[in-house]
């Protein structure tokens, strides 16, 4: 494998960054998760603009055009020889001092991370028979303090949730934010079906504006004229769901059927998210930029 740093590739092993990094010390810095199918990059634009659109939140400036980072990656891709991959972009404030104070990090220093490699987020057969999550105490992170739109390298509110979910024997857990509303999962977006109606929270109340998430809204919209809403909604309500379902870049589309030891419906995935999973699936094989 080799990994692009700053304009040149290293092997694995040789691919290092300073211990002064603020990325590494204070998790200062942004990334971005993209998946590329049959040689084509999926949504990538659209992920770099997110990219972008996170660095400019924490005031992180990239030495780099839009257009120089898309043509890394597609260099990196190439480079490993991958024709379908999961890549990961880091963006760090770069090297400073070991003190707080960003001005201590000359744009120069800062580091532009690509790994193309393979991720599986969870097994085969889950995909299949459906995801079992928890509730966890961990709430989303405030939009007003470090706002959950932001791609941050600072991930330690999904972990603690994660930790949660691991403990209690599943693969995934529900995230409420500060009013008890469902906000997400720990690596997630959140869908359920309720009456032939497609529900999601909206980004506002700390949810991740996912790609794959807008994905699949366009899809419900276009390809199955479903009428898709954004708004609130309670565990009662994933509990109470006809159907229920997580997207994310690793995690593409996954059926939920038992929440909290309540069984969503029948307990099977349902008839929406499955045309869903097969319309995606035959959009990431034909829709991207090729390499």
């Amino acid at each position: 494998m080799k990994v692009y740093i700053n304009g040149k590739f290293y092997d694995k092993e040789e691919a290092k960054i300073s211990v002064f990094d603020h990325g590494l010390l204070y998790g200062d810095g942004v990334f971005e998760g993209i998946r590329s199918y049959n040689r084509r990059v999926f949504k990538l634009r659209e992920h770099i603009d997110r990219l972008y659109n996170s660095a400019k939140a924490i005031m992180l400036e990239i030495s780099v055009s839009k257009q120089e980072i898309e043509k890394a990656i597609i260099e990196t891709l190439k480079i490993n020889n991958l024709s379908d991959a999961y890549i990961r972009v880091v963006v760090t404030r770069g090297i400073g001092d070991l003190g707080l104070d960003p001005r201590k990090c000359p744009p120069s220093s800062s580091s532009i991370i690509i790994i193309t490699d393979k991720i599986v987020l969870y097994p085969q057969e889950l995909y299949e028979n459906g995801l079992e999550l928890i509730t966890v105490s961990t709430r989303r992170n405030l939009p007003s303090a470090m706002n959950p739109a932001i791609k941050s390298l600072n991930y330690l509110n999904n972990i603690f949730a994660k930790i949660e979910a691991i403990k209690a024997g599943c693969e995934e857990a529900i995230m409420l934010n500060k009013d008890g509303y469902v906000a997400e999962c720990t690596g997630d977006n959140i869908f359920i079906v309720k009456n032939n109606v497609l529900i999601t929270p909206p980004i506002y109340i700390g949810a991740l504006p996912g790609i794959t998430r807008d994905t699949v809204i366009n899809i419900a919209k276009t390809k199955f004229k479903l009428e898709v809403k954004e708004d609130v909604f309670t565990i009662y309500h994933v509990y109470t769901a006809d159907e229920c379902f997580l997207t994310g870049t690793a995690a593409e589309v996954i059926p939920v059927v038992k929440v909290d030891s309540r069984i969503i419906n029948d307990g099977k995935p349902g008839e929406v998210t499955k045309r869903i999973i097969k319309e995606f699936r035959e959009l990431t094989c034909t829709a991207g930029i090729p390499y």
